[in-house]
C-alpha cells in the first residue's frame, strides 16, 4: 500500500474505515458517560482541559524532522482529566485527544497504524487515572501516560515506518531505534513538565484545582 496523508490520498475504503471507528467510538463514550452519572459540571471541566491540551500542542518548542514535536505541556493537560476524575473518564478524554489529533493533521500509511498513532498512543494519556488515589498519583499517572504514550508509538515505527531507519539498522534493533527516535521527543516533554509541576507554587495550585474540581462534580 502507497504511503498517503490525509485527507490528499486516502483510499474510500480506507476512509470509511475511520469514520465507522468515530462513530462507534462517540456511540461507547456516550453510553459510559449516561452510566457513570457524568455531570454537567465534570464535562466542563473535562473539556477545558482537553480544550487547553489542543491549544497548547499548536505551541512547540521543538520538532524534528523525523515526526513529533515538544509542546508546551499538552500531554499534562490530558493526563490531568484521569487525576483527576479516575481511568474510566480519563481513558476516554484521551481518546477524544486523539481523534482532534488526527483532525490537526495526521501523517497516516494504513489504517492499523492510524488507529496505533492517534486513538491508542493519545489514549494512553488516559492511563494517569489508574494512580489518582495514590501519594504522588499526579506524577506516577503522569509518567506511566507518557510511557504508555512512547510504547504505542514505538510499535507503530517498528511495524510501518521501519523503512525511514538507516541501513545499518535492522532486525531487533529496529525496535531500539523506533524507542530512541520516538523517546527524543516524548521524553523532553517528560521531564520539563515534571519540572515544572513540582514547583512548590504550580503544586500546591494543582492540589487546590483538584479540591475544588472534586466539590464541584462530586454527585449526590
Amino acid at each position: 500500500m502507497e504511503n498517503f496523508i490525509i485527507f490528499d490520498g486516502m483510499t474510500l475504503s480506507e476512509f470509511l474505515t475511520f469514520v465507522i471507528a468515530v462513530i462507534v467510538f462517540v456511540a461507547a463514550s456516550s453510553y459510559f458517560f449516561k452510566k457513570s452519572q457524568f455531570s454537567t459540571k465534570a464535562l466542563t471541566y473535562t473539556g477545558l482541559s482537553i480544550s487547553l491540551a489542543f491549544i497548547l500542542s499548536y505551541f512547540r518548542l521543538f520538532s524534528l524532522p523525523q515526526g513529533g514535536s515538544v509542546t508546551m505541556m499538552s500531554m499534562f493537560f490530558v493526563t490531568l482529566v484521569g487525576y483527576w476524575f479516575g481511568a474510566g473518564i480519563g481513558l476516554v478524554s484521551a481518546l477524544s485527544f486523539g481523534l482532534l489529533q488526527f483532525v490537526q493533521g495526521a501523517y497516516v500509511v494504513h489504517p492499523v497504524q492510524l488507529l496505533i498513532d492517534y486513538p491508542l498512543a493519545f489514549g494512553a494519556l488516559g492511563l494517569s487515572g489508574f494512580f489518582y488515589k495514590l501519594k504522588g498519583g499526579l506524577y506516577i499517572g503522569y509518567i506511566i501516560a507518557c510511557l504508555g504514550r512512547l510504547a504505542m508509538h514505538t510499535i507503530s515505527g517498528i511495524f510501518f515506518f521501519a523503512m525511514y531507519a538507516p541501513e545499518s539498522v535492522s532486525g531487533a534493533a529496529i525496535l531500539l531505534w523506533s524507542a530512541i527516535t520516538n523517546a527524543s521527543y516524548i521524553i523532553p516533554e517528560m521531564i520539563l513538565t515534571l519540572i515544572i509541576i513540582a514547583l512548590p507554587p504550580v503544586k500546591n495550585a494543582l492540589t487546590i484545582v483538584k479540591t475544588k474540581v472534586i466539590q464541584d462534580t462530586s454527585v449526590a
